[in-house]
């Protein structure tokens, strides 16, 4: 069997990604696929980090800015987004390259996932205005009691993931945990994939975290985010969707309201930036 070769280009925030996918793009004939999970919203290019008109020029590219902020994607979503669009860019030839930080997406892609079904909005609505009445230790000894394997994996403070559990529970009638242990959907067997990590030595990375920060405020990422907050402000955007927690935005948007100065702003969040920058390397060492 003849395998189709599909390049990744992974790595933390700050470390190369981009520029060494368009360099394989121009070896390669390739299309590069967008494999972040803020990347694919319209919005906040800038802050995002997004392909600027250079580089979109350069190659072609897929799945940036793809979203409206107000939707919610998933490892899931994502990969039933990407196989479609791996498949069409093979059929013309070119050269499939994902690239991004999202490692949970990367491994949904070349790993598989269960076949979980989708949680109803209402039921997630639900269970979370239940949490909130309950409070998390009551909410939590009813998980333990309801699905004891999946409160085993959590502590009481891990809000996110026993709420997941509980809303699977709701939704299915049956635990997380088996429908973890159900046989995975897994890429075609016809599909080789070549994984290129991108890890710049730490005091590199955080110097490169740093100097993009500051070339994102002159690119305009001040009025990018004074754009958004308006759109927030009016509620054509949903408070707390995941383009809120774009590095940066919390920070610049006290800055535009008064509440910090802006260089103030700017230390914010290059040290967030920074940080999650050692999060993401310490995933991927651990994970891929």
């Amino acid at each position: 069997m003849t395998k189709q070769k599909i390049y990744i280009v992974a790595g933390p925030t700050a470390s190369g990604k981009s520029a060494r996918a368009l360099d394989l793009a121009q070896q390669h004939d390739g299309v590069i696929i967008n494999c972040d999970s803020l990347q694919i919203y319209d919005g906040l290019p800038t802050l995002t980090a997004q392909p600027d008109a250079a580089d979109l020029a350069s190659a072609p590219h897929k799945l940036y800015a793809h979203l409206h902020p107000n939707d919610v994607t998933s490892a899931g979503n994502w990969r039933e987004l990407v196989e479609p669009l791996i498949h069409d860019v093979l059929a013309t030839g070119k050269t499939p390259i994902i690239c991004g930080g999202t490692g949970l997406y990367i491994k949904a892609l070349t790993q598989g996932l269960s076949p979980i079904p989708d949680v109803p909005d209402a039921v997630r609505e639900q269970v979370v205005q239940r949490y909130q009445e309950m409070g998390p230790h009551e909410f939590y000894a009813e998980l333990q009691r309801r699905d004891p394997e999946m409160a085993a994996r959590f502590h009481v403070n891990h809000k996110a993931r026993i709420i997941r559990a509980m809303e699977v529970l709701e939704a299915t009638g049956q635990s997380l945990a088996q429908w973890q242990k159900s046989k995975r959907a897994r890429p075609p067997d016809d599909w080789r994939f070549v994984t290129e990590i991108i890890m710049p030595v730490r005091e590199e990375l955080y110097r490169r975290c740093n100097t993009r920060f500051e070339a994102m405020i002159e690119q305009g990422a001040l009025d990018e985010v004074k754009a958004f907050a308006a759109r927030l402000d009016k509620g054509e955007v949903n408070e707390g969707v995941p383009l809120t927690k774009a590095l940066g935005f919390d920070f610049l948007r006290r800055y535009l309201e008064g509440g910090i100065s802006l260089d103030e702003a700017i230390m914010l969040s290059q040290g967030q930036t920074r940080r999650y920058a050692k999060r993401q390397s310490t995933w991927f060492r651990n994970q891929m």
